[in-house]
């Protein structure tokens, strides 16, 4: 193939039957070195908005005022191995060594490895000027892995970037370009007082062929596309598309109240949902890559989960919320400060926290090295815990078989409430199931399919480790502790259960069993 689509897609779901992308939108190109041809220009026919006009029947003004500050940034990518139709490196297929070993060494000539030919990949997207003296921004997936930028004024101007900072977490970048007289600029707005049906504007270059301005309401706030920690779009129906990433989401004022960074798709084209990243967020992100180039997050060390009404029930809470806390690493900050798996964390640094999401946001918003105090509730009491704020990495989550020589599950203990056929963890199941010795507990053997714990996710092979907070180490003993909570009187039982190396809590209703 002479060009491939080398477009970056995070998401991807079902609704009424169609696949749908949740994508970045940089439009990239990959071009054979030497070819300075673009491939892959779309076509496209943007249907406008029935019934938005600015107060005076015209957004003209506007535009007039903005437009030149918003700028076209081409990014060009380190040169890759040319790849076969199928997306595979020439030459590097992973069925060459057989071939070699049956045909090779029998006197039959190997596969002819073509000559490989390097790629240059381009990507274009979008940004704004918001100094004079050069200083734009756009997403970090424009620049991302960017061996050059260039920047494209709205009259024309082609002029170097320099990378200033980036932060993938907020998916925001910022660049500086040298000019030699002033620059227009667009102001920032508050995208906090933006409500739904308002109006906006989106300002970018789609698919590369020129800036292009659409108009459409906010139609939601606060939504989450579970691409970051900080995840808090204003979902837009202006028409955006690829190359619209960076851009900037005015309000009737003239003011960026957002960055356009995503498209809700079924085909890569825009179907009139899309994404923006809030001023408010965007505009302090910004600040501190302009003074640092980096963003330094606080790191707590613990896997968490939503507090459901079955697990707030189960663990005595009066209402449902806060952050359940199924696993704490080793050695992370709040493993030395005492927090346990089963705690649920109901605020930190004197704020509330609803939802996991509240935790994560606040843990990385904090200085690594400060230290703040964690609100929790524990095995029915509320308790106060102090914790000294580590640094998170990229890799590191802010606050994130076969049955052959095994016993049949009529031999282990049954819990006929919930639908659960229990075992023992014997020296055959450890050593089957790769366990560490100091592994304990009983493993899932059969799930009854119509009753609750099959309804709550629990699946065969699952490890159950404690229930209702309390460690377990046997069948009998989960078999005993369901009992316990049964006769209690409460409407869950909450086990904590290990599968591929993680925990995670699990409420499971009697009311179903």
């Amino acid at each position: 193939m002479s060009s491939h689509n080398i477009l970056r897609r995070h998401r991807v779901a079902a609704l009424l039957g169609a696949a749908l992308i949740i994508s970045p939108f940089v439009v990239s190109f990959a071009q054979s070195a030497g070819n300075t041809g673009v491939s892959n220009v779309v076509a496209t026919t943007q249907t406008p908005v029935a019934g938005i006009t600015a107060p005076n029947g015209s957004f003209a003004p506007i535009v007039a005022a903005d437009k030149p500050a918003v700028v076209t940034v081409t990014t060009v990518m380190k040169a890759q191995p040319a790849n076969d139709d199928d997306g595979m490196p020439l030459g590097n297929s992973p069925f060459d060594q057989y071939f070699r070993q049956f045909f090779g060494d029998q006197g039959m000539p190997a596969p002819r490895t073509p000559p490989q030919q390097a790629q240059r990949a381009e990507a274009l997207g979008s940004g704004f000027i918001v100094s004079a003296d050069g200083t734009i921004v756009t997403n970090n997936h424009v620049v991302d892995g960017a061996s050059s930028i260039k920047v494209t004024l709205d009259d024309g101007t082609e002029l170097p970037a320099k990378l200033i900072g980036r932060d993938a977490k907020n998916d925001l970048a910022v660049l500086k370009v040298k000019s030699d007289k002033p620059l227009p600029t667009v102001k920032w707005g508050d995208s906090d007082r933006l409500m739904t049906g308002d109006q906006v504007l989106a300002i970018g270059n789609p698919f590369g062929i020129g800036t292009t301005v659409t108009a459409g309401i906010v139609s939601a706030r606060g939504r989450d596309l579970h691409s970051g920690p900080f995840d808090d779009f204003i979902q837009i129906d202006a028409p955006i598309n690829h190359g619209n990433s960076g851009g900037p989401l005015v309000d009737v004022n003239g003011n960026v109240v957002g960055i356009n960074t995503a498209i809700y798709s079924p085909n890569g084209g825009s179907v009139g949902v899309g994404f923006a990243i809030p001023s408010d967020q965007a505009q302090k992100v910004v600040a501190k890559l302009m003074k640092d180039g980096s963003i330094q997050y606080g790191y707590l060390g613990v896997e968490i989960q939503p507090v459901t009404p079955d697990v707030a029930s189960a663990i005595g809470l009066d209402h449902p919320g806060g952050a359940l806390v199924s696993k704490v690493n080793d050695s992370s900050p709040a493993a030395s400060a005492g927090v346990e798996a089963g705690d649920v964390i109901t605020g930190f640094a004197g704020q509330d926290v609803k939802d996991p999401k509240d935790l994560s946001r606040a843990v990385a918003d904090v200085a690594p090295g400060a230290k703040e105090s964690l609100d929790v509730w524990r095995k029915g009491k509320a308790m106060q815990i102090s914790v000294n704020v580590g640094q998170n990495s990229d890799d590191v989550k802010t606050a994130s078989t076969d049955d052959s020589g095994m016993p049949s599950a009529e031999q282990g203990s049954r819990a006929p409430a919930i639908g659960l056929g229990l075992m023992d963890i014997t020296p055959d199941i450890r050593q089957e199931m790769n366990l560490a010795d100091n592994e304990h507990g009983a493993v899932v053997a059969r799930v009854s399919p119509d009753k609750a714990a099959a309804a709550a996710g629990i699946q065969p092979g699952d490890i159950i480790v404690a229930v209702n907070q309390a460690p377990v180490k046997s069948a009998r003993q989960v078999t005993q502790a369901i009992a316990q909570a049964s006769k209690s009187g409460r409407k869950s039982v909450l086990l904590l259960v290990e599968r591929d190396g993680g925990q995670i809590y699990v409420a499971v209703p009697f009311a179903n069993g």
